[in-house]
């Protein structure tokens, strides 16, 4: 077997689950507030006729990225309306629940926050959600088992 081109080193060696795109009205403006209350930052901003694109994603994840797409298509921003909600969400695990205490905190400050901090039943945990400017569900939770689950599902991989 030979060693893989240069071309070849830019794409994934399996199939990987990559992104979710989401509309917005701003896409400026929307990853403007994904960047203040996730931890996702900009890796790319695209434009053409139809519209613009932020890409969003975790810059520690550069050998599985999954990033978050925001996209205006220009003739559907006057219509546009949120897609994540009332309980669809995107879902952000944090380190500890204070830190979910200050992004919910953050988040009255800014009155964009849903759900206030809760500790709920297993699997979900200890949770609060924001609306993005648009209206999605932003979910932030402490312990609620993805991590562990995986690794001890998937770790022999």
């Amino acid at each position: 077997m030979t060693d893989p081109t240069p071309q070849d080193r830019r794409r994934p060696a399996t199939a990987r689950w990559t992104h979710v795109a989401l509309p917005v009205r701003d896409v400026d403006a929307s990853a403007d507030w994904y960047e203040i209350y996730t931890p996702l930052r900009r890796l790319d901003r695209r434009s053409d006729p139809d519209g613009n694109a932020v890409w969003l994603g975790d810059p520690d994840g550069a050998d599985r990225p999954f990033i978050l797409v925001l996209v205006s298509f220009h003739q559907d921003v006057a219509s546009q309306h949120a897609t994540l909600a009332p309980f669809a969400h995107l879902g952000i695990e944090l380190p500890t629940q204070a830190d979910v205490d200050a992004v919910a905190a953050l988040g009255a400050a800014a009155g964009c926050l849903e759900w206030p901090p809760e500790q709920l039943p297993d699997p979900v945990g200890y949770v609060c959600a924001l609306t993005d400017p648009d209206g999605n569900m932003v979910e932030f939770s402490f312990d609620q088992g993805i991590y562990e689950l995986a690794r001890e599902r998937w770790s022999s991989r």
